[in-house]
């Protein structure tokens, strides 16, 4: 199992923009280095990637919750 963190602060987005489909959703099979969400912090995006591969199994943040540097936004297990 491998827990995603943000490496800054900032606002936490699961869509590329309003209207877009999320970037993946729970139960979807996940790559090492496929985007699984955005961090906003002054009109800058920072695509938060996976550095594991398998299941996402859930989001710890909701679709505009701010998050901080080392907050826990999603958690992959194996599979």
């Amino acid at each position: 199992m491998g827990t995603i963190v943000s490496p800054l602060p900032g606002i936490f987005y699961r869509k590329p923009g309003p209207g877009k489909p999320p970037f993946a959703n729970e139960g979807d099979p996940i790559e090492v280095g496929q985007t699984l969400g955005i961090v906003e912090i002054m009109k800058q995006f920072t695509e938060i990637q996976s550095d594991v591969a398998g299941i996402l199994e859930s989001f710890e943040v909701a679709e505009g919750d701010m998050v901080n540097p080392g907050d826990a936004i999603v958690v992959v297990r194996e599979g």
